[in-house]
């Protein structure tokens, strides 16, 4: 059972998360010739403040 996590930025609509979900499953499955009911996909919202680039908070960055 594949699992695939996607870190991105927090506050993402729930319509694109469900496309994302959708796309990425049916590619996974496609690649490994597995049923899409056996590929699991966990998406990680992280806030601008939890990220650094550069030694710096994203939320300064923006």
């Amino acid at each position: 059972m594949p699992v695939i996590t996607i870190e991105g930025p927090a506050g993402i609509s729930k319509e694109v998360k469900k496309e994302l979900i959708e796309k990425v499953s049916q590619t996974a499955a496609d690649i490994y010739n597995m049923p899409i009911n056996t590929i699991n996909v966990l998406i990680i919202e992280n806030e601008a403040d939890n990220v650094g680039v550069g030694g710096k908070q994203l939320s300064e960055i923006k």
